[in-house]
Parts: C-alpha cells; sequence; structure tokens
C-alpha cells in the first residue's frame, strides 16, 4: 500500500508552484527508475518466453519475435509497470485521464498527427542537408527484410505500441513529474527519458544512434504536449499509434513498389 496521500486522481491542480528541492529530486528519480524498470521488465519476460518456446522445440522467427516483443515488452512490461505503479499510488484510471475522445479531443489527435509529421520532414530536411548520420531502428530492419511483418505493425501501432508506451510515459511518467514541476518541464523531461530508451532499439555507432535519439524527442513532445492540453491518455496513444502505423505503411510500399531494400530515412525516427 502507498505510503503517500492519495487525494487526486489527475496531479495537475495540486502541483505546488515551488516544490523544495527534495521534491523534485524524488519525481526526477522515480521517474527515471520507472522507465528502467519498464524495459527491465519487458527484456526479460521476452527472454524468459524465448527461452521457453526454443527448450519446447519452436524455432523463434522475426515475425514471432516482433510478436513477443511488443506483447511481453510494450504490452505487458510497459503497460504492466504503469498498472503497477498506479496500484501502489493507489489511483484508478482517473488518473491517467483515460476516456473516449471527445470532438475536441479529435481535432487535437489530428493536429497532433500533422505536427508530428511537420517535424519528421523540417528534421529529416536538415539532417539531409547536413548529411548527418542517423542510426538504422532495428524493428525498421527487421520490417524491411520481411515486408509481411510490416503488416502486423502497423494495427500493432494502435493496439499495443501506442497505448503500452504513452500509459507509462505520458500517464504515469510525465504525471509523475508533472508533480513537481512545471507542466512543460514535466513534457520535456518525460520526452527525453521515452527518446533515450530507444537507444537499445537502433543499430549503428553511438553518435549516430544520439542524433536518432534527439529526433525522436521532436515527435514525442508533440504526444507530451497533446495529452497535457487534453488529459486524456487515449489522444497521445491515437497520435502515436498513427504516427507509427503511417511510416510502417510507407516503409511497406516502398519497399513493395519501388523494390529497394535501402531504409527511407524516416524509418530511423521511429519511436518504437
Amino acid at each position: 500500500m502507498s505510503s503517500e496521500p492519495n487525494s487526486f486522481d489527475r496531479p495537475d491542480d495540486v502541483a505546488p508552484s515551488s516544490p523544495s528541492p527534495r521534491v523534485i529530486a524524488r519525481a526526477l528519480v522515480v521517474a527515471a527508475a520507472l522507465a528502467a524498470v519498464g524495459i527491465g521488465v519487458g527484456v526479460l519476460l521476452v527472454g524468459v518466453v524465448a527461452f521457453g518456446l526454443s527448450v519446447a522445440g519452436v524455432s523463434i522467427t522475426p515475425l514471432l519475435s516482433i510478436v513477443l516483443s511488443l506483447a511481453l515488452a510494450t504490452g505487458v512490461g510497459f503497460g504492466g509497470v504503469a498498472l503497477a505503479y498506479l496500484r501502489y499510488r493507489g489511483h484508478g484510471v482517473g488518473y491517467v485521464g483515460l476516456a473516449l475522445p471527445s470532438l475536441r479531443d479529435v481535432a487535437f489527435v489530428v493536429a497532433g498527427y500533422v505536427a508530428s509529421f511537420g517535424l519528421l520532414i523540417l528534421a529529416s530536411v536538415v539532417l539531409t542537408t547536413t548529411e548527418t548520420e542517423t542510426a538504422p531502428n532495428t524493428v525498421a530492419e527487421t520490417g524491411a527484410q520481411n515486408p509481411e511483418i510490416l503488416l502486423f505493425l502497423i494495427p500493432a501501432s494502435f493496439l499495443l505500441i501506442g497505448p503500452g508506451e504513452e500509459l507509462l510515459y505520458r500517464g504515469v511518467i510525465q504525471n509523475r513529474l508533472g508533480e513537481a514541476l512545471p507542466a512543460p518541464a514535466a513534457i520535456v523531461l518525460a520526452s527525453m527519458l521515452f527518446a533515450s530508451i530507444h537507444y537499445f532499439s537502433l543499430a549503428g555507432a553511438p553518435r549516430a544512434r544520439l542524433v536518432s535519439i534527439s529526433v525522436l524527442v521532436l515527435p514525442t513532445l508533440v504526444f507530451g504536449t497533446a495529452y497535457e492540453l487534453t488529459d486524456n491518455i487515449a489522444v497521445p496513444a491515437l497520435i502515436h499509434g498513427a504516427y507509427n502505423a503511417t511510416l510502417f505503411s510507407l516503409l511497406y510500399l516502398t519497399l513493395r513498389f519501388a523494390g529497394t531494400s535501402q531504409l527511407p530515412e524516416a524509418a530511423a525516427l521511429l519511436p518504437v
């Protein structure tokens, strides 16, 4: 049972105006710990299940590997850690603001989707102009080698990736930071934490990975801002899902009709 008071659901109305350094430090440590535990639990679950399947004689194909990663790491790992933390704090779903999107929320989804791609295009132009190397996304690389996987990843973006990642990073981590910090700071820090975990889903030199991570912060800032303005976790989950699904669709169409094995540069900037 939590030792912290449960006097609210959404923290926005009670965030301290002048939090002490101790309160801020605690929020930062908790946020970082939640991100680390989410990754750790996901990796552990995938490893245990993959080992069990191998022992049982089941071949781990690329498609099965992706399914395990999404279902166990993103769904059970991220989502499970988020729900466990909410239970520990004594909060219900009201803390993350889960509700059916209103017309206003739908407008934010559309605006957020457009803004995310606007930032992606801008970043791609800058990277191309400066000839800056980015690190390929291993999920996108696997999809490029096995295009049928991309067809699975399109609906998974809405059903697993968007909801699981947004529940943890916006619904829990951003909210927890918002209890001690102004909303803009909470959005930026949650976005940086979210982008940084993608270091492990990127390939290539450390410098190229850091470039990709820096760019990945851009769409996640949109996700966090949309969440802050709507107080509905469904909004960033839908934006995130639509953003990923569009990139997976474009990658599939490029491979299917252009017949190229080259990954589009945007595929390196997938927040998955």
